[in-house]
């Protein structure tokens, strides 16, 4: 995808109201300290426009990106932080929750999970949590890079049996660092959208 713009358009917090968008929103999930900053700047190509951070926890919005003035891309808050507060946890929980339900232009879900390492409860948690809402997660295995090639597919079953997934969730490895993946995730955006677009005509057109 050609990025022509990008920018940050609207910060949530706990006691925003979303914003009534009228394009196509993506949204991404993760643990902090997984990668989905990183992965934000890599596909908008900008090097700073989502703030990474070397203290977990620190997003505590729902920070929506508009790029090209034709889709969102949503971060939503990181979970899994020992160190946050319980009542901050719940929070975050519900201030996501309120945002996957309340959105009307939301198209997917992605779940950012370590391809590095097995995952964990609180990622197997949040996996059935968004289904549990509604929503089939994409699943972006991110840090690609930090593992050799013939690690791969041991690693992406150990994803896939680790969060309980079927056959028939996508799993996409992904490097921040050297780029890889970017044009795949890309293609399931775009391809998400144009669903989307289909289907609102269909409805239109009835």
């Amino acid at each position: 995808m050609i990025i022509r713009s990008a920018s940050l358009e609207t910060v949530c917090g706990y006691t925003s109201r979303l914003p009534r968008n009228t394009k196509p929103e993506i949204a991404f999930a993760g643990k902090s300290n997984v990668g989905k900053s990183s992965l934000i700047n890599t596909l908008v190509n900008r090097k700073a426009l989502a703030r990474t951070s070397g203290q977990p926890g620190k997003t505590q919005t729902i920070n929506f990106y508009n790029v090209n003035d034709e889709l969102y891309l949503t971060d939503l808050p990181g979970y899994g932080f020992a160190k946050v507060p319980q009542k901050e946890k719940e929070k975050w929980g519900q201030m996501i929750e309120n945002y996957l339900h309340g959105s009307g232009q939301l198209r997917a879900v992605f779940l950012l999970i370590d391809i590095r390492h097995d995952p964990s409860s609180n990622d197997k948690t949040m996996y059935d949590w968004i289904l549990y809402q509604g929503y089939h997660p994409i699943i972006i295995a991110t840090k690609l890079d930090k593992i050799k090639r013939s690690q791969i597919q041991k690693q992406i079953k150990a994803i896939r049996t680790g969060l309980g997934a079927d056959a028939e969730t996508v799993i996409l490895p992904f490097s921040a660092e050297t780029k890889q993946g970017r044009e795949e995730i890309w293609e399931r955006i775009g391809s998400l959208c144009a669903d989307a677009a289909d289907t609102e005509g269909e409805h239109i057109e009835k």
